[in-house]
């Protein structure tokens, strides 16, 4: 019943909503735009700017947020072991391939492999905002033209939308 009522309002709208989202991005974004007629080079135009426009918004997510809950004893226990084990295991990736690996992580048009994600673990690493924004908007382009292209029908097996 909601999702009828945003597309009834402006279902590019929509679609430039759920592509700034963590559970949808352009993965989603463009398959529906699409879906209700919007044509392709619009979609991927508009819901890639939505997701890339969400960045810098994510990040000052994670800080405003953070900072709330390390007030709570309770969180800053958990961050400090959860944080501490996620370094212990990615380190080594991070540090081999860096900015260039956060940009591919993020290109790969799949669920969890976002710029939601890669933001999170820009920050997480404590990464150079700037260029991890560089490399996330970069990864975000390459996901959008992927997904278009799997719309177009170019490319086969991830145009399951």
């Amino acid at each position: 019943m909601v999702l009828r009522f945003f597309l009834s309002i402006n279902p590019l709208l929509y679609a430039i909503l759920i592509s700034m989202l963590p559970f949808g991005e352009l993965r989603i974004g463009i398959p529906l735009a699409t879906a209700t007629g919007i044509n392709l080079l619009s979609a991927f135009l508009l819901c890639t700017l939505a997701n890339i426009v969400a960045i810098p918004l994510v990040f000052l997510f994670l800080d405003t947020l953070h900072i709330l809950l390390m007030k709570m004893k309770w969180y800053e226990r958990l961050f400090k072991r959860v944080i501490h084990r996620v370094r212990k295991k990615v380190t080594k990736y991070v540090e081999k391939y860096g900015y260039v690996g956060l940009l591919l992580y993020v290109s790969i048009p799949l669920p969890v492999s976002g710029a939601w994600t890669g933001v999170l673990g820009a920050w997480l690493f404590g990464m150079d905002r700037k260029k991890s924004m560089i490399a996330i908007a970069c990864g975000v382009i390459i996901a959008g033209v992927a997904v278009t292209l799997a719309m177009a029908g170019i490319i086969k097996g991830i145009n399951s939308f």
